[in-house]
């Protein structure tokens, strides 16, 4: 009789084989866990493994795979109330998208990643969002929406890294 494995074994397989760069194998298991904690009635934490895949299948250079992965957790995620895991899992989604060239739907999904790390008390995490979307604004020439979105994003920061403190000091000087 072949032993069926936990998912949190196999959470812990793709943790491991993602250390170890082994991008493949990661993926997998990630999806193997996902699958496990979905069987256990568990969506939160099935979510949280989809999510997880979709990090090492964007990582690997497959984008629309790992859009597919993440696509519908940020749902799970919002009826749970867990505004934090939401904006990440649409942080995820814009970065898939934005991987496929389709600017105006990342743009979208950083937006609703900030606004939901923003209602987590997540300023920090929301900064770096921030700093993806006004990097894709930058890349579109709209160097407007670039500094309202870079600004917006340092003035939640509550534990600014040296660079973004310099930042800071640029984007924010009275003249």
């Amino acid at each position: 009789m072949v032993k069926k494995t936990s998912p949190e074994e196999s959470a812990d397989r793709a943790r491991q084989a993602y250390q170890t760069g082994d991008l493949t194998a990661a993926a997998q298991a990630y999806a193997e866990a996902a699958s496990a904690y979905a069987a256990e009635g568990d969506a939160l934490m099935c979510a949280e493994m989809k999510n997880n895949e979709s990090v090492v299948l964007l990582r690997s250079g497959q984008a629309q795979a790992a859009l597919d992965a993440a696509g519908g957790t940020e749902r799970t995620f919002a009826a749970a109330g867990d505004s934090r895991r939401q904006g990440i899992a649409l942080a995820n989604q814009a970065s898939a998208l934005q991987a496929l060239k389709k600017f105006k739907e990342a743009i979208d999904l950083y937006g609703e990643s900030a606004e939901a790390l923003e209602k987590a008390d997540e300023g920090d995490m929301r900064a770096e969002v921030m700093q993806l979307l006004s990097m894709l604004h930058l890349r579109r020439f709209k160097f407007y929406d670039a500094v309202i979105a870079l600004q917006s994003g340092l003035a939640g920061a509550k534990n600014p890294t040296p660079k973004q403190r310099f930042m800071k000091k640029i984007l924010f000087v009275r003249l």
